[in-house]
């Protein structure tokens, strides 16, 4: 067993369902510490959903880049349990694949970074700038406590980052065929129209707001956004939640209420799209009250010197060429994007992410982990 395959068994092992870390971060300190990084938990959030976060840094004896491997260590909770062939925290093993809540997303990605920093430091004592990890336990909860925080005080202590690899799946069909160069935004409203409650038979003396709404609704959802451009697709707009009603099949609402979520590219901004919208229902006479949400900007990093460290580094460990691409959802790169020149994302298959029987190609770890290390022998060398 590697050391790599090892530690990950000892990672889903750890019930870290989120802001719990479970211990995970410890494992990773035990490792790297002895070999010289500068190990930093910072704690955040209440007592009641306490966050811990690892900054972990091993300076070189060169000037050069700081170059960070950046991810999570909690996972989304099981789901049924007797729905699971084995037990979501207990490492197994089937068909060369290893099942586990984690597993893909993304405790190979914690392991494999690990292991790499490690091999690294030994073979390169005397490395060229700094080599720093950044795990938090709040990445797949509100996202308020984690990353974010440790971005803040970096930037209060002056730090800039320059390139920064998040271990998030992005593979598709192959290790190695996506890299994530960058990530839509993320706009959320909830809107809620008013009208006045009546009895259906006496619609005169009431206002349905639904009725008055279907209107916009139907505008919006054939709004074009923006057109996208070479790195983006264009930005869509979706209803998730529409609420009305008393439960009465006999009164007219007093107010619908409707969530939805724009996916944005760089050809528009939060300011335009949340013009635009309130503008669509001024304009079809609601009498509404929004509030907004803002979960996350784009952010783009261009072809450069990181993905082309990574993808040299992905073609030598498995022959595959990569692409780069944004699509998906968000991830924890908008928030280092803000002090981190280039960022991108890059890790196992992502096909049973959050899934029942989440699982990994047991031959892709090793892999992974060597592709990290090429990176880092490419970057701090």
């Amino acid at each position: 067993m590697s050391d790599t395959l090892r530690l990950l068994e000892a990672l889903i092992s750890r019930r870290s369902v989120t802001p719990d870390d479970a211990g995970c971060q410890a494992l990773v300190t035990e490792r790297l510490a002895p070999l010289g990084f500068e190990c930093e938990t910072l704690l955040r959030g209440p007592d009641d959903f306490r966050v811990t976060n690892l900054w972990a840094t091993h300076r070189g004896a060169r000037a050069g880049p700081t170059v960070v491997l950046a991810g999570h260590t909690d996972v989304v909770p099981t789901g049924p349990l007797s729905q699971w062939t084995s037990d979501p925290f207990v490492p197994s093993h089937r068909d060369g694949k290893l099942f586990g809540r984690g597993a893909a997303d993304m405790k190979t990605s914690i392991a494999a970074m690990t292991v790499a920093a490690g091999e690294f430091v030994n073979a390169y004592p005397d490395h060229a700038g700094t080599l720093a990890l950044l795990f938090t336990s709040d990445e797949e909860g509100p996202s308020v406590d984690g990353t974010v925080r440790v971005v803040e005080a970096l930037q209060a202590r002056g730090e800039r980052l320059d390139c920064c690899i998040v271990g998030e799946p992005t593979s598709v069909e192959t290790l190695g065929d996506t890299i994530k160069n960058g990530r839509r935004g993320t706009l959320s409203a909830k809107l809620t129209v008013r009208g006045i409650q009546g009895h259906v038979a006496y619609p005169q003396l009431a206002r349905n707001p639904i009725h008055q709404l279907a209107p916009a609704l139907a505008e919006l959802a054939t709004t074009v956004w923006d057109q996208g451009n070479e790195h983006f697709p264009p930005t869509t707009w979706q209803v998730s939640n529409i609420h009305g009603g008393t439960g009465a099949l006999n009164v007219i609402p007093g107010e619908v209420v409707v969530d939805c979520n724009w996916r944005f590219s760089t050809e528009s901004t939060p300011e335009s799209l949340k013009s635009r919208f309130e503008a669509t229902l001024r304009q079809h006479g609601l009498d509404y009250a929004v509030a907004w949400t803002l979960g996350g900007s784009p952010f783009l990093t261009r072809p450069g010197r990181l993905s082309e460290a990574l993808s040299a580094a992905i073609r030598s460990e498995t022959g595959v060429a990569t692409e780069l691409s944004t699509t998906g959802g968000t991830s924890d790169g908008r928030f280092i994007a803000r002090i981190c020149e280039q960022v991108v994302e890059f890790g196992p298959i992502n096909a049973s992410i959050h899934k029942i029987d989440e699982n990994v190609n047991v031959g892709d770890i090793e892999r992974l982990k060597n592709i990290y290390r090429r990176t880092l022998e490419s970057l701090l060398t």
